[in-house]
This record gives C-alpha cells, sequence and structure tokens, in this order.
C-alpha cells in the first residue's frame, strides 16, 4: 500500500475501508486510557494516597520476606519484585497532586521509599530514583511552596542525597535504562537544591558527588550525562565559597583546564555540547574566586592556555577571557604570569575586534601609544557608546512615570547598571589610569576626542565620582577605603 505523507495524506477508498474498524478499536482504547488517567488524578485525595501507601508497604514486605528465605533462588523472589515494580510505578501518580506531600510524610512512607535505593536489584532503585524525579519535578513544585518544603525536609532527613549518590556511582554509562537513571538522579538533586538551597553545600559535604562529577567531566566522549554533570557542578559552585575549596582541594582546576583544553583548537559539534563547553568555563570561573585556586590556576598554566584558546579564536574565545577575568580579580601574580608570558599581544588584540607594577605597567601603557594611539581611540569609541546608552536610561527613568510603584534612588541607581553604566565606569577607570601616567601624547589624545565629541574632562570625572561614592563595603571597610583612594587620585589628575 503506498502511502505518501501523513498530513493530507489519501489511500485507495477501499483500503481505509478494511482499516477502519481496526482504527475504530485503537481510537476507543486511546481514549479509555486517557479518560481512566484523568479519572485517576481527579480521584487523588488522602484515602487513594492510604491505599496506594498502604498496598506498596504490603508488596515490599512480600518482596524482603520472599529474598531472606530464598535468598539463592531469584525465581522464588521474581514475582514479588515485578510487583514491587508494579507498585512503586503506581506512587508516581503522587506529582499529581503535590498538596498531599506532608500526608505522604506523616505516613512515613519515605524511609522505606529510600532504603530501595540500595536494594539488589538495579531495576528497582532505579525505579525509585524516577519516582523521586517525578515528585520533586520543577513544573510540579511551582506554586506548591509549602508542601515542597515538608517533602524535601523529609528526604535529606533520611539520607536521600547519601543514598543517591551512593546509588549514582553504580550505574553504568553503558546500559540505556542506567543512563536515564544517571539523569534522573541529577535532575532529583537540582530539584531539591531549588526547593532548599542549603542542600548545594550538604550533598558536598555528606557524599562523593564531587568526586564523582569530577570523573564524569574527565570522560574525553561527550553525552548528556556529561553536559548535565557540568551544569550541576556549575550550580553546587555558584554561590558557595566553601565548595569551591573544597573542589579546589580535589584538583578541581586540574581537571577543569584540561577539560576545556580539548576545546582549544575545535569548536563543539552541536549546541548541546556548546552548552556544556560553557557550563565547564562557569564552573572554573566560580572555581577561581577563592585566592588558593587562583594560585592553583597559575601552577596549572591556567594562564597560559586561556592564551591559546584566544590566540586560535575559536568558540571559547570570549570564555578564556572571561576566565583570565576573573582569575586576575585581586591577585597581582596572575597579572604579572600574563605580561610575562606575552599576553598583552593576544589582549589587545581581542580589544581592537588591580595595577601591574615595574616595567610590566610601563609595557601595559605603551600599548596605548602604538599605531598613533589606536586604542585609545577604540577605548573613546566604547565610552562614548556605552554614555549614550546611559543617558538615553537615565532620562527614561526621570520621565517615567511610576503610579504605584515606587522607586527609590538605588533601584534607579542599579537599573543604570544593568543598562551599561558599570562598564561606562570601569572603562573610566581605564583612562583615569592612562591620565595619571603623564603621558603628554595619551592625554592630548583623549582631549581630542573629547573636544570632537564637544565634552570636557568633567564628563569623565563625574563619571568617576558616582563610581567612587558607590564603592561597597562588601569585602570589608579598608578595601573600600583603598579603592575610593584609587579612584580619588584619578578624579583630582583630571
Amino acid at each position: 500500500m503506498e502511502v505518501t505523507d501523513y498530513h493530507g495524506a489519501k489511500r485507495k477508498r477501499h483500503e481505509s475501508e478494511n482499516i477502519s474498524s481496526n482504527d475504530i478499536d485503537i481510537d476507543l482504547s486511546i481514549l479509555e486510557a486517557v479518560e481512566k488517567s484523568q479519572s485517576s488524578v481527579e480521584l487523588l485525595d488522602l484515602r487513594t494516597l492510604k491505599k496506594l501507601v498502604l498496598s506498596f508497604e504490603r508488596r515490599l514486605k512480600d518482596n524482603i520476606a520472599a529474598r531472606l528465605k530464598y535468598p539463592q533462588q531469584p525465581d522464588r523472589f521474581a514475582d514479588s519484585e515485578l510487583e514491587l515494580h508494579e507498585e512503586l510505578h503506581k506512587l508516581r501518580v503522587l506529582a499529581g497532586g503535590p498538596e498531599l506531600y506532608p500526608d505522604l510524610v506523616s505516613l512515613n512512607a519515605i524511609p522505606s521509599i529510600l532504603n530501595l535505593l540500595g536494594h539488589e536489584n538495579t531495576d528497582i532503585a532505579i525505579d525509585v530514583v524516577q519516582l523521586l524525579q517525578d515528585l520533586t519535578d520543577e513544573d510540579v513544585l511551582e506554586d506548591n511552596d509549602e508542601p515542597a518544603r515538608v517533602l524535601v525536609d523529609a528526604l535529606v532527613e533520611n539520607n536521600v542525597l547519601e543514598l543517591l549518590v551512593q546509588n549514582l556511582h553504580r550505574l553504568s554509562d553503558t546500559d540505556p535504562d542506567e543512563m536515564a537513571a544517571v539523569y534522573n538522579t541529577l535532575a532529583t538533586i537540582e530539584n531539591l537544591i531549588e526547593v532548599k538551597p542549603a542542600v548545594a553545600e550538604m550533598v558536598c559535604e555528606r557524599t562523593k558527588l564531587l568526586k564523582w562529577l569530577l570523573g564524569k567531566i574527565k570522560v574525553r566522549e561527550f553525552d548528556g550525562n556529561k553536559q548535565y554533570a557540568s551544569e550541576i557542578l556549575a550550580i553546587l559552585l555558584q554561590n558557595s565559597s566553601a565548595n569551591q575549596k573544597r573542589l579546589g582541594q580535589m584538583n578541581g582546576v586540574d581537571v577543569l583546564l584540561q577539560a576545556v583544553a580539548m576545546y582549544k583548537s575545535k569548536d563543539p559539534k552541536n549546541p548541546d555540547e556548546a552548552e556544556m563547553l560553557e557550563n565547564l568555563f562557569d564552573c572554573l570561573c566560580c572555581l577561581l574566586m577563592p585566592l588558593e585556586n587562583k594560585e592553583r590556576f597559575v601552577k596549572a598554566e591556567g594562564v597560559e592556555l586561556m592564551i591559546i584558546i584566544m590566540k586560535q579564536k575559536k568558540s571559547a574565545y570570549g570564555s578564556a577571557i572571561r576566565a583570565l577575568d576573573f582569575a586576575m580579580t585581586k591577585y597581582p601574580p596572575v597579572c604579572e604570569r600574563f605580561v610575562d608570558v606575552l599576553g598583552l599581544k593576544t589582549a589587545f588584540a581581542a580589544f581592537m575586534g588591580g595595577i601591574l607594577r615595574g616595567s610590566r605597567r610601563e609595557r601595559l601603557l605603551s600599548k596605548f601609544v602604538e599605531n598613533e594611539c589606536e586604542k585609545i581611540d577604540r577605548l573613546m569609541e566604547l565610552y562614548m557608546r556605552y554614555s549614550d546608552r546611559v543617558t538615553v536610561e537615565t532620562e527614561r527613568l526621570n520621565n517615567l512615570e511610576f503610579d504605584d510603584l515606587e522607586m527609590d534612588e538605588e533601584e534607579k541607581y542599579n537599573m543604570k547598571l544593568e543598562s551599561g553604566l558599570y562598564t561606562l565606569q570601569l572603562i573610566a577607570v581605564i583612562l583615569g589610569h592612562i591620565w595619571c601616567s603623564e603621558n603628554h601624547q595619551m592625554r592630548s589624545r583623549i582631549e581630542l576626542l573629547l573636544k570632537q565629541q564637544k565634552l570636557t574632562k568633567k564628563h569623565i570625572k563625574d563619571i568617576l565620582q558616582e563610581y567612587h561614592d558607590n564603592i561597597g563595603d562588601m569585602d570589608g571597610l579598608e578595601e573600600k577605603e583603598r579603592a575610593q583612594t584609587k579612584i580619588q587620585k584619578f578624579i583630582s589628575s583630571f
């Protein structure tokens, strides 16, 4: 029988008549199944929950008894295992009624469910992982904050983190079902963190998850679970200095550098692999926040690797620049290594498309004089671009009628920062460094470009003054005063 595209396809009349009754039977079966599933969700209440839990507990008890009685005869407890599998599958319907989660906890079903993560039959453990992923799914827990917290607290109190990670270590990278269980395990951990952020540090303190994630990232071949491992690692590191330090002590800097080095001269093959690479750089940047990890970065020749990646101009180009930025922040040894290994040439090539000491600072400033101060031209071009953006945003905020919405000056300032003020301030700081060098050629160039835009040095001074006045004390009062003193020096020099 010749069949064309499904949409608009026409079969011969007699052929369609021959299969019409079968089609009707199939359609009726589908409708009945859908109706059944819908009615089961509608009828999900405390009474149904109790029946589900009681049935599950009975099948669990039967399975334990059969295994104890016939430990060497799998065929004697196979039926009880199949029944247990079916009961776990039935419990997944509870995801349709998250408001019942506190009742599920009260019925003391959580310990029984979680203990099955260590079941000798890996398929049963996989069933539990799927159940946990369903119950904690982000879409399920949305708008159910209190029931979600009750469930997650109960799971954590009953060692879900330890049990999940222990099970993770025994799952295979080759079996499709076990690979799916790996993904669901990581998804469950992510869901737990979403509801209870403290889990991000708990899971690293209590388990060997970091070790497992590093092992997954070391694997050269790309797959979906390697991508997800990189995403989970980034989540664990992003807001936790304890996790950043912990991973640094586990040789994490070296592992991440080796992982991104695979892309120094090639691009990812598809969007998923590209996302993984971006996750790896996110991890590296987070890891480079503690000073001790910056030191490890220098020793592992991370500066040199980032320069090589920049020179190759592949897709990791921008991420390498970002990693260097994190590494250099408040850590002069990275800046010095960058200059010593001739990184300035590569950095200024990127520019055209902390303070250094002694000769290194002179080498940096000399770059702005090259080719008739072309880099100052570029710097002032960026200055004007972001200045215009900030001007437009400022006018918009001043003319906005907020009605019932009140916006204070701090909120307005934050909105201006997001619209480009922060970048403008950084450019002004660079101009301040250049101006303080007292190089006549560079100063004349800046003044000329300002004049062409009908501006004066006061424009830069005002930007610097606003930056000075808004420097926070997150790093301590001493650091704040030091930063303000430096900016005040720039303001005075103008």
